[in-house]
């Protein structure tokens, strides 16, 4: 009953952030043509690029996630945002752009999460694996105890995906605070009152990885749980 309880409250907190980050893109995404005058997501994307001489950072259209890719050069916005010219629009590419500008100025935290999230995804492979396999190894051993170490070894691989969300947080906050509301502000690329709102948005970017995290600590408390059954 304990551990349910602990399920249920990890659960509302992944939900919550969730929510509020959907709530926030939605709302300024209306109106859906605020920075038509000026430009949709897309465009102001290759002029940041372009202003911070990254020239060779691409900019494309992609329905896996708002995110810039160091391996290929390139700031990836989803169909609303690279051809929106919505607040939310402007703002989630200015923010992907943070992550170019961190990437060219070889900042630590970003290239110590390029890093980890190599070895996050090896770790992953490994859990799911671990995970998958620990029914037939105890099966097959007829050992609970085999079954239970091919278990705690998989939930300790899993815990490496929740280490490496915890991590991209600082990395998230700067692209969105250090880097991209000040471009925002000081170009003067927003309308008057906008900046306020456009700071939310950015949390939200941000908070986005708050709820992968949360999610990774959800399944992480799950197998737990069930290893001490």
């Amino acid at each position: 009953m304990f551990w349910i309880v602990i399920l249920l409250i990890i659960a509302i907190c992944v939900f919550l952030p969730s929510l509020w980050v959907r709530h926030v893109m939605e709302k300024y995404r209306q109106p859906a043509d605020r920075y038509r005058n000026r430009g949709n997501g897309g465009e102001l994307a290759r002029h940041l690029l372009d202003r911070f001489g990254l020239s060779d950072v691409k900019v494309e259209e992609t329905s896996a996630g708002d995110h810039y890719d160091p391996v290929a050069k390139t700031v990836r916005l989803t169909p609303d945002n690279y051809t929106g010219y919505s607040l939310t629009a402007v703002t989630v590419a200015a923010h992907e752009v943070g992550h170019a500008i961190q990437d060219s100025r070889g900042e630590s935290l970003f290239l110590s999460r390029q890093r980890l999230v190599k070895a996050a995804m090896v770790g992953e492979r490994i859990a799911g694996m671990m995970l998958v396999a620990a029914p037939l190894v105890l099966m097959l051993t007829r050992l609970p105890q085999a079954g239970a170490l091919t278990i705690m070894i998989g939930v300790i691989s899993m815990a490496l995906g929740t280490l490496v969300h915890l991590m991209t947080l600082p990395v998230e906050f700067d692209a969105s605070y250090g880097k991209a509301l000040p471009i925002l502000k000081e170009g003067d690329y927003l309308h008057d009152g906008d900046l306020k709102h456009a700071e939310k948005i950015l949390k939200a970017a941000a908070l986005t990885y708050v709820a992968a995290s949360l999610t990774s600590l959800l399944n992480l408390g799950r197998w737990v749980a069930v290893l001490r059954r």
